[in-house]
């Protein structure tokens, strides 16, 4: 009997009061049936009137007669009556809390196959709006500590406060269940401080996930090395990246800008990676390049064992062992 208490107690509170209800009613309406079985002739009708007067509904279509009766529905209006009007009002609190604690970063994630993101900062914004601009469905758990809540009404995302190093943490993101990450440099820290949190976060979330793929971003050239030690299996120096841009920017001859399209450009397509048909090798490049212009695609590259090559010979030709580098329309 204990163990059946105890048993009883460790169930949510809505699944009590819910048993309690269902109970209730059911014996109120096996009561009436048993008092006046001509008026409530089955025990369902008797349960049916528990139920419409417990709730406050009253249809009139079963109304008890004897003095036996009416004590049993007085009985019942102030035992159903506040026990369902208590259950609703229980829900109504349950679901406007469970609504707060979804903001907050407190409800732990059950889905599976998503993508975690580390760290709430404009480039982890600005990916978000990618995949919802392009309709990519992909569920995304977003783990940050600095964020209180997440303020943003994003369908898509489920966020988890927390330390992203911390095991409840990345239990509570269901990171086992994961298909990728993308671990994001802070740029509130200095960047020897920025990167060694990164590695941090790639060691927790290796340890806790060995086979996870993770994309990295350090500041440093220098951490590179480390990251990829510590388990990224792409580590992107946006620091570098900017350089880049920044001075092909500084020193460009000519009225187009070189930021704007090379953001152009990878919003509008991507890199995609091919291995070459038995219907194009030794044929010449100029062939290959007419056959994937012709589908929207364009070869940028040709890859040899672990070279790649973007000075493209139009009078070369490939074998099957080659694969081609081509930039094509966006999720082709």
């Amino acid at each position: 009997m204990q163990q059946w208490i105890r048993f009883y107690f460790q169930l949510p509170v809505l699944i009590r009061l819910l048993s309690i209800a269902l109970v209730t009613m059911l014996f109120f309406g096996m009561a009436i049936h048993l008092i006046e079985p001509k008026n409530f002739p089955t025990f369902f009708d008797g349960v049916w009137w528990a139920f419409v007067t417990g709730a406050t509904v009253g249809y009139g279509d079963y109304v008890p007669l004897s003095v036996g009766g009416r004590i049993i529905a007085i009985m019942l209006i102030l035992t159903g009556g506040g026990l369902i009007t208590f259950y609703m009002v229980t829900l109504s609190s349950a679901t406007v809390k469970h609504e707060k604690d979804l903001s907050k970063g407190k409800v732990r994630f059950k889905g599976n196959s998503h993508i975690v993101l580390l760290g709430w900062n404009e480039r982890t914004r600005q990916l978000i709006d990618m995949m919802r601009k392009d309709d990519i469905e992909d569920k995304i758990v977003l783990i940050d500590e600095t964020m209180n809540q997440l303020y943003e009404k994003l369908s898509n995302v489920h966020f988890v406060k927390g330390d992203p190093t911390s095991e409840e943490i990345l239990d509570k993101a269901n990171v086992c269940g994961a298909r990728m990450a993308v671990v994001t440099a802070n740029p509130s820290k200095k960047e020897q401080q920025s990167d060694q949190a990164v590695i941090h976060q790639l060691v927790a979330l290796k340890g806790h996930h060995p086979n996870l793929f993770i994309i990295a971003e350090v500041l440093t050239e220098r951490q590179k090395i480390n990251a990829e030690r510590a388990g990224a299996n792409t580590v992107i120096r946006s620091n570098d990246f900017m350089s880049s841009l920044f001075y092909h920017e500084l020193y460009r001859k000519d009225p187009l800008q070189p930021f704007q399209l090379f953001l152009n450009l990878l919003t509008a397509r991507q890199f995609h990676e091919e291995k070459v048909s038995s219907s194009l090798a030794g044929v010449s490049m100029i062939k290959v390049l007419e056959h994937y212009l012709a589908q929207g695609s364009q070869v940028i590259g040709v890859k040899t064992g672990d070279t790649i090559s973007f000075n493209i010979d139009t009078h070369t030709t490939l074998t099957e062992d080659d694969y081609l580098v081509l930039f094509t329309p966006f999720r082709e």
